[in-house]
């Protein structure tokens, strides 16, 4: 075995981790070769999390639509189940970092998910449509394809709260006028209307799209990969998970569950009994 030189080693050791993102010396800090004091009070803070994951600054148009997809997202209520072991956490003695990690911790699949799986789905129908707009066999295809992959729920449709998705509304309404001013295709804006019409002819009723419909679209058409979707909406949602848990904070309490106890469970289990032979009947 050779005897590597000091030189050798050490670049051994400096390439153990290696990164685009950040260069960082003593007196030096550059984001994706940007000095740290050009982006201080320049870039926004979605243009600065564009700049982190996609290397480059966006332009001004496509930053609004990003924040106003973070903004959509932020917070859905105490009934949440994020917000709500945020909360619960408080009152069992974590403190903010020790609350918001357990919060994140339930962004899963179920809980958290449906944005990016709703962008794969997209991707899909983009994928099988090739260049041009998907047609209703190609959406009802991929459709198809999907729910016999992971059953009945479609991700981003329906809502078991609203009719009406009034965040989804308001969102679509910005990618309309970003294709408009010819900032994004609309291409993945008329995948999710044409998935619309298919649920709603198979369902008999309109399934709109929800929040993670609309900012999966939002996400597509901006380009980013579907994982990045789930990643950007947990720092929307981190933003309501802190408000809450500091606001329990003030609150106060103590080990509070996620029901009232004046609320009994219900206990569905054997009637009572007992392993002493005299209790028996």
């Amino acid at each position: 075995m050779s005897q590597r030189s000091a030189e050798e080693r050490l670049q051994s050791a400096s390439d153990w981790w290696s990164t685009a993102i950040v260069d960082i010396e003593p007196g030096k800090i550059a984001i994706r070769g940007y000095p740290i004091q050009e982006l201080i009070g320049t870039l926004s803070f979605p243009e600065m999390i564009w700049l982190m994951l996609r290397g480059e600054v966006p332009e001004r148009a496509q930053s609004r639509l990003l924040e106003a997809a973070l903004v959509a997202a932020v917070d859905h209520g105490p009934h949440a189940p994020s917000i709500a072991i945020a909360r619960m956490a408080v009152t069992c003695g974590l403190p903010l970092n020790g609350a918001m990690a357990s919060a994140v911790n339930t962004l899963d699949d179920v809980h958290g998910g449906a944005g990016q799986q709703c962008m794969e789905l997209f991707a899909g129908v983009a994928a099988a449509a090739g260049d041009g707009d998907a047609t209703a066999e190609v959406i009802g295809a991929e459709l198809d394809r999907y729910s016999a992959a992971n059953g009945r729920i479609i991700p981003g449709f329906g809502h078991r709260w609203h009719g009406v998705d009034p965040r989804a509304v308001r969102l679509l309404a910005l990618v309309r006028e970003a294709e408009a001013a010819g900032v994004v295709r609309g291409r993945f804006a008329r995948i999710a209307q044409g998935i619309e019409h298919r649920l709603a002819a198979q369902k008999g009723r309109p399934i709109p799209m929800n929040i993670d419909g609309a900012t999966a679209v939002i996400y597509s058409e901006l380009g980013f990969a579907p994982a990045l979707g789930r990643g950007i909406f947990i720092l929307s949602r981190s933003v309501g998970i802190l408000a809450h848990a500091w606001e329990q904070t003030q609150q106060g309490g103590r080990i509070k569950g996620p029901m009232s106890t004046e609320i009994p469970y219900r206990y569905t289990g054997p009637k009572a009994r007992s392993l002493d032979p005299k209790a028996r009947p």
